[in-house]
């Protein structure tokens, strides 16, 4: 039964990390965004968001 909880986690986490590295790609467009309007609410609200996604790309590639 582990076995099948294992491979069933695995599966889905194969299909999260592709997802996962678009929305950082699309948090990281809208970083640049805030920079480029020198908005610090914005940038601060992209940098706690992409450091969600990191922490979870993290624990889904170990």
């Amino acid at each position: 039964m582990e076995q099948v909880i294992q491979t069933f986690k695995r599966k889905d986490a194969e299909e999260r990390i592709p997802v996962l590295r678009m929305e950082i790609d699309y948090e990281l467009v809208s970083l640049h965004d805030a920079m480029a309007e020198e908005s610090l609410e914005k940038i601060n609200q992209c940098k706690v968001r992409l450091q969600q996604l990191r922490q979870e790309l993290i624990r889904l590639e170990a």
